[in-house]
């Protein structure tokens, strides 16, 4: 897409613009080496710890898709910013008692991971459509990559899948969106990404509707990409370093 130059006279903005061009470039780069010029992966930029002025600026560059990791931080910035028409998609670990707080603002869970997280979000999701008549709530049920299991990043194990998608499957309010995973640390992501990518075979081959495949971040996403990755969760590259967290 075209990026939509900011004002001159908004240096951050200027700054979010060229940085943004840069992933934007990197994606289509990696698409094309993939064969996958005409189906490049959906960009949910990583908003956490930045400020809202930060996302209003990329809403005006033309994201459409934001994701935060901490439902307190979520949940203010999406009362903040109603007025810009962004899909929210929560990517952290979520604690069950948040469920009805996240159900409010999120278009996607990208870190369900457990069968009582399933029926919390269900049960938050059933109040919320009466309330709202909001769609169905995506849900991508997060895998554990690693056999190490000290070093795990979160995550279902590969063999739990098929049960936590028949639970949400059957939930009338959530709606089974595919799988998401992190690349293990100190490994080469490819691998990672290639098992994901036959856990995601598997999964839409009873669920055909379930093809999503959340994975990839600013330092690992080209092979993602080649791994048929179709949502990349992008942060540092494009906003650059963390504020201090007070």
């Amino acid at each position: 897409m075209t990026e939509r130059l900011p004002e001159a006279a908004d240096p951050r903005a200027t700054e979010l613009a060229g940085r943004l061009a840069v992933v934007r470039r990197r994606i289509a780069a990696a698409a094309a080496a993939a064969g996958r010029r005409d189906s490049l992966p959906s960009l949910i930029v990583v908003t956490k710890f930045h400020p809202a002025a930060d996302i209003r600026r990329l809403a005006a560059l033309g994201v459409t898709d934001v994701g935060e990791n901490r439902d307190q931080e979520a949940a203010a910035k999406a009362a903040e910013l109603s007025d810009c028409a962004l899909n929210w998609h929560f990517v952290g670990q979520l604690q069950t008692k948040k469920s009805r707080s996240v159900v409010k603002y999120a278009t996607a869970v990208h870190s369900v991971d457990r069968p009582q997280l399933v029926d919390a979000l269900d049960r938050a999701m059933a109040v919320e459509m009466e309330a709202s008549r909001r769609l169905p709530l995506e849900c991508f049920i997060q895998v554990s990559l690693e056999d190490d299991a000290g070093a795990h990043r979160g995550g279902a194990a590969p063999g739990d899948v098929p049960g936590l998608a028949e639970r949400i499957a059957g939930a009338s309010g959530l709606r089974l969106a595919g799988v998401m995973a992190v690349a293990p640390l100190g490994a080469p992501p490819g691998p990672a990404f290639e098992k994901l990518s036959r856990i995601s075979a598997d999964l839409a081959a009873s669920h055909p509707e379930a093809r999503g495949i959340s994975a990839g971040m600013s330092q690992d996403l080209e092979a993602a990409v080649q791994f048929g990755a179709t949502h990349l969760r992008i942060g540092s590259d494009i906003l650059g370093t963390r504020p201090a967290v007070r």
